[in-house]
């Protein structure tokens, strides 16, 4: 399993945002059909992608309730998405995390400038991720990084990322999808997924 971040949703579940340049500040080449690729070789090797629900969140502010409704039915639709809460489990963690960080006589906040709701949001989903002993989590935050190194899971960027083979610059195929079984991310049609 692994746990996939609002920076790295939201070019795939909101493409009218426009995509944050890469760490020099420059714009990441075929950032959208990197993530399709992900997504595309996570779901061939049945591997679950978590959704904490503090992400979800902030992809929906901006969105409005229908664009809401019609997010959520999409990931609900694929088998490879598993939308997870911040649970009892995960609220545990965040205390442990902030605990540790009073223990050692830092600022609640750590070395992040990022506002306290901020951090809070952040470690809330690096606390689903580690509840669910995720492998990597899929993020261009750099808090989330600092979080997520201290809980020891390894954070994987968009330039990270492979750029998909030349032959595969399809827009978020799953399998099944060319049966009509499967429908894409912005697909309008409806269909259900039967797999």
């Amino acid at each position: 399993m692994v746990v996939i971040d609002a920076t790295m949703l939201m070019p795939l579940l909101r493409p009218d945002i426009p995509i944050p340049g890469g760490p020099s500040g420059t714009p990441i080449e075929k950032a959208k059909e990197r993530i399709d690729h992900l997504v595309k070789e996570l779901e061939r090797d049945k591997t679950k992608i978590i959704v904490p629900t503090p992400a979800l969140s902030e992809i929906l502010v901006r969105a409005g309730a229908e664009a809401s409704g019609k997010i959520i039915e999409h990931l609900q639709k694929f088998a490879v998405f598993r939308i997870e809460p911040f649970d009892t489990r995960a609220a545990i963690e965040v205390a442990a995390m902030t605990r540790e960080l009073l223990d050692s006589r830092q600022r609640k906040r750590g070395t992040s400038n990022s506002t306290w709701t901020k951090i809070k949001f952040d470690r809330q989903i690096v606390a689903i991720a580690k509840v669910h002993n995720v492998t990597a989590i899929y993020s261009d935050d750099d808090d989330i990084r600092q979080i997520a190194g201290r809980a020891k899971i390894k954070v994987i960027g968009l330039t990270d990322l492979p750029l998909p083979p030349e032959d595969a610059q399809l827009s978020f195929v799953l399998t099944g999808e060319a049966e009509g079984r499967v429908p894409k991310i912005g697909d309008e049609r409806g269909q259900e997924n039967k797999a």
